[in-house]
């Protein structure tokens, strides 16, 4: 009997709690998916939903204080239960992360230069002056200018902007099999966002790289993105290609995330909001996590957590809702409507 291909990464029940003074906080309650050469997944939700706490489990570096439950396999390989000098050798090499905030994410202390070509001398064998020639190269590739001369400049000396470049160029420097992008055009104009998610795909055009990328801009995710995943509350409320997601959302919670886009026919109206604050991670609803800001909610929603399994109109949406689709659909154009009238 043929066996299943084995995926490049998948996931499994992967939860993630904080040990805190008030309590037990979970963070991230049992997020599972696959990732396979080229395909981008993209992460959604808003602040606070566990999205930056996944990937950073997944590349073993949580905080002290949390522990990571479940199992990340890249290549059959699981990377939480890995001993730490195996897992240095894929970290940063096979498996490489774009940090959200690069001004805390990069030594203040050492050169740009040094930073760099030590992820290559330590992954690659490279010496210090072959390293230096792929480093600066890397740094053109992300426009970075007077990439020559700016490589042996310190991280302060840099804009935002520039910072950012440097960790994404640093992330590709070992052409990476998977690259996770946490917020990596936050601090970006349009105009280099653009063009690093056109590297982006040009990596996977190359070297087959898969990508997670989380995000808030769901710009981003509508062009990039093959797979998308729907957070709040630590658990995940949809899962679905892009076009499902953007075009018949499932569930109410995505369904508020699209209508609060801005739009261009939209005029001076006011964005719609969703009404309430996340969760409290610490005391988390028996139920489904979003009740409470749900104008859809049952009864049962805050007493029972929904399955989280195939829609019924569409066996490869996955979704965490006790409302039929039709529901959900209806509330999106109530919601459309209302933005409609404001206008």
């Amino acid at each position: 009997m043929a066996t299943a291909p084995m995926h490049l990464m998948e996931v499994k029940q992967l939860g993630v709690k904080f040990k805190t003074p008030d309590g037990l906080v979970s963070a991230v309650n049992g997020i599972s998916f696959t990732l396979d050469r080229g395909e981008t997944l993209g992460i959604v939700g808003e602040s606070g939903s566990g999205k930056s706490q996944s990937v950073l489990a997944m590349m073993g570096l949580l905080a002290t204080n949390g522990q990571a439950t479940g199992q990340v396999l890249y290549l059959g390989q699981d990377l939480i239960s890995m001993p730490k000098a195996d897992l240095n050798r894929i970290r940063g090499n096979r498996v490489a992360m774009i940090f959200q905030d690069p001004m805390t994410s990069l030594n203040p202390y050492l050169t740009v230069e040094r930073q760099m070509t030590e992820v290559l001398e330590f992954h690659k064998g490279m010496s210090r002056k072959d390293a230096r020639v792929k480093a600066v190269q890397a740094l053109d590739a992300v426009k970075m200018p007077e990439a020559a001369r700016r490589i042996g400049m310190y991280p302060h000396e840099f804009s935002g902007g520039m910072r950012q470049r440097v960790m994404i160029a640093m992330a590709l420097l070992c052409e990476p099999d998977v690259l996770i992008a946490d917020e990596p055009t936050t601090a970006l104009d349009v105009t280099v966002q653009a063009q690093i998610l056109i590297l982006m795909r040009e990596l996977q055009r190359d070297f087959g790289t898969a990508i997670v990328m989380i995000t808030h801009d769901l710009g981003v995710v509508a062009g990039l993105c093959d797979e998308v995943m729907v957070l709040y509350g630590g658990q995940v409320m949809e899962q679905a290609n892009a076009d499902a997601i953007f075009y018949r959302p499932s569930h109410p919670y995505t369904a508020g995330l699209l209508a609060a886009v801005p739009r261009l026919e939209g005029g001076d109206a006011p964005m719609l909001a969703i009404p309430g604050a996340p969760p409290n991670m610490a005391k988390l609803p028996a139920g489904c996590p979003f009740t409470e800001r749900c104008a859809m909610a049952l009864p049962k929603c805050g007493t029972e957590r929904p399955p989280f399994a195939p829609a019924a109109h569409d066996a490869q949406v996955l979704r965490a809702c006790h409302l039929g689709i039709d529901d959900v659909t209806r509330n999106l154009e109530r919601l459309k409507m209302e933005q409609g009238a404001r206008a």
